[in-house]
This record gives structure tokens, C-alpha cells and sequence, in this order.
């Protein structure tokens, strides 16, 4: 009855503004109502990744549930984890409205949003009322006023180390002035020596060795892709997630695409996934990747394996194929893997990444 009801609900999400769409959303998905995926997922579809175990490799991407409001809902729709966040040590209202604007002709969005949440605290408090089902990991960000971002990430490794499966450290959102330099060769070697001591701490502690990923911007020149991943190899970062939003505008239609902002949805998906097949070779396939950016149906989760990556996350996609898309995914993976006569669809896992290193980002 709830997947009906779904479905008939999203020509309704559509007809309101993008941000109160998103709340009546999380709203829907907070009372309950929303389909359940009742079906086991077909043994082909199991990851084990980052010393954990899923049951299928396909997620909502950060930004959906910021405040860590629905995260027993996301897995109940069926995905195999769920990432919340990004969280910010103190509660920030983002960047001013409107800040978020849906390209219909082109399947994608902008937004400006500037890690709007409600902080550690809020976040925190959800999340230690969790029941021990499924894997959820915690995405983290710093303030933008903040006069040490550094510290914000610790901070945010610290406060939430007892109640997530895995952290992402969130670097390159281009809606936060000067987050991206974060990137930098000797930035990434404060950064990552911070929070690998603060993690070897909390091990010590007996808190266990959280995993730790890194997520990259799809706008990186190609000759700082090497020092990076070198940094990333060096600390032994347990993934990178690539790609956060993009500022290139490639060959647009929408009238609204001139708006200042990341990019996301169909329209990244070129860029994003030239982007993961080149870190999957400059690190080996030794770094298991998140592949992010302009997944709306099974053929684009498949070439993102194909391009390098272990897990997929999808954001974008459902405003336009609704939260059926995650099933939709899920049955088309599966199928592609048996007529491949694949185990195990990680055998795939950059097959194609040299096809795809050798394409240009623009297309």
C-alpha cells in the first residue's frame, strides 16, 4: 500500500519547492509511511568492504538525511547502508534561499546550501537510540565560521566514534569559501594526521578502528590527482567517495542553469565517473571506491562498478525516477551480474576503469 501511495505522492513532491519536497519527504519517511523492501537481496549484490559486511552495495548519498532523522528508513527501503550528515560541530541555517533549483530538462540540480544542519548535538542524540541493525555511517564537516576547520573534523570523529559504523570526512563541497583547499597535498597530510591520531585513540580506548573515507570533488586537474591519492595511500585511508557536486556547467539546457552552486544528477555522471576510474588506477584498486554522481538506473550502477567503484550512492536520481529507483538498481545489478555468470558482482569492480581514466571530464 505504501509503495502506491509513493509513487502517487512523488508528481506531488515534484509540484513543491525543492527544500519543502525534501522535508515532506524526511516527514513521510519519519511517520512510517513509505514502501518496506520485504525481499532478501540476491546473494551477488553482498559487499565486503572496509571490514564490514552489506548486503548490497547501494545508498542515499549524504545531504538527504542531514540530521541523522531517518536512517532506520533508508535501510528499511531497501539500501544495503546509510550515510547521514554532513554534520557540523555547531548548528548552521547554510547559505541563503533560494539555494537549491531542479533542472527538469537536464535531470540534475544545483545547490548552494552550505552544510545547513542542526549540529553534533541534535545528530548525536538520534543516533544513540539506534538499534544495532544495519550499517550507518556518519559524514562530517566543519562550520564555516569556524577558526579551525581541522579541529571541527576531530570534533566530529570524536563525538559520533561510538555510534557510527564509518566516517566521511567531507572536503569538497564547493558551497563552503576555501573548504576545497582541504585537498591540497599538505592540507590532506595535516588533516589525515589529525584524525588518524585521534582514531588510533579512541582504538586504544577500546572503541575499535572506525573506518575513514574521504570524499573528493570531481573538479580535481588531472596532474593533482597523483599527489592526492599518494597522500590518501600514505595514511592508509580505509575509501575515498568520489565525487562530491561539480561547478562545471557541461552543455546544459535548463534556464536555471546558471545559477551558482555544485551540480549534481545526470549531467555529473560523465565527469564523476572519468574522475573514480582515474583514482581506482593512480591507487592500484587497492582503496575501495565509492562511486557518486548521476546514478539513475542499473546500466550507470554497472558502469560505475566497471569504472572502479566498490559501493554506489544516489541522490539526484530519486527526485526524478522516485524511491523505487534503489529496487530498480538493486534487480538490474543482479540480473547483469547472472548473465555474466559473475559470484559476486565485485568481480567487475574496475574492469573498465583504463576505458574510462582515458576519456576527457568535459565528455
Amino acid at each position: 500500500m505504501f509503495g502506491d501511495l509513493f509513487a502517487l505522492a512523488t508528481p506531488i513532491l515534484r509540484a513543491l519547492g525543492p527544500e519543502r519536497a525534501h522535508e515532506a519527504a524526511l516527514l513521510a519517511l519519519e511517520l512510517g509511511l513509505y514502501p518496506r523492501s520485504r525481499d532478501r537481496d540476491d546473494p551477488v549484490l553482498q559487499a565486503r568492504v572496509f571490514g564490514l559486511k552489506l548486503p548490497n552495495p547501494v545508498s542515499i548519498a549524504a545531504g538527504f538525511d542531514k540530521d541523522a532523522r531517518v536512517f532506520h528508513a533508508v535501510l528499511d527501503l531497501g539500501c544495503g547502508f546509510c550515510e547521514v550528515g554532513t554534520i557540523t560541530p555547531k548548528a548552521q541555517s547554510g547559505n541563503a534561499r533560494p539555494r537549491v533549483f531542479r533542472l527538469w530538462q537536464d535531470r540534475g540540480v544545483i545547490n548552494r546550501l552550505g552544510f545547513n544542519n542542526a549540529g553534533h548535538r541534535s545528530a548525536l542524540a538520534r543516533l544513540q537510540k539506534r538499534k544495532a541493525k544495519g550499517i550507518v555511517g556518519v559524514n562530517i564537516g566543519a562550520n564555516k565560521d569556524s577558526d579551525d576547520r581541522l579541529r571541527d573534523y576531530v570534533s566530529g570523529l570524536n563525538a559520533f566514534y561510538d555510534v557510527a559504523d564509518y566516517f566521511t570526512v567531507n572536503i569538497s563541497s564547493p558551497n563552503t569559501p576555501g573548504l576545497r583547499d582541504l585537498q591540497g597535498p599538505a592540507a590532506l597530510d595535516e588533516l589525515l594526521g589529525r584524525l588518524m591520531e585521534a582514531r588510533e585513540k579512541k582504538a586504544q580506548d577500546g572503541g575499535g578502528k572506525r573506518p575513514i573515507i574521504i570524499k573528493i570533488a570531481p573538479d580535481i586537474a588531472i596532474e593533482d590527482i597523483g599527489p592526492i591519492a599518494s597522500r590518501l595511500v600514505a595514511h592508509e585511508v580505509d575509501g575515498i567517495a568520489i565525487s562530491n557536486t561539480t561547478l562545471s556547467r557541461p552543455n546544459l539546457k535548463s534556464g536555471l542553469s546558471r545559477e551558482q552552486g555544485g551540480l549534481s544528477g545526470r549531467p555529473l555522471f560523465h565527469r564523476s565517473t572519468v574522475m573514480l576510474a582515474r583514482f581506482f588506477l593512480e591507487t592500484g584498486g587497492h582503496i575501495p571506491l565509492i562511486g557518486i554522481g548521476g546514478v539513475d538506473c542499473g546500466a550507470r550502477a554497472f558502469e560505475k562498478i566497471e569504472a572502479g567503484a566498490t559501493l554506489i550512492q544516489l541522490y539526484t536520481g530519486l527526485i526524478y525516477e522516485g524511491v523505487g529507483l534503489i529496487n530498480d538498481i538493486k534487480s538490474d545489478l543482479a540480473r547483469r551480474c547472472h548473465q555474466r555468470g559473475l559470484a559476486n558482482y565485485q568481480e567487475r569492480v574496475g574492469t573498465k576503469a583504463s576505458v574510462w581514466a582515458g576519456k576527457s571530464p568535459d565528455g
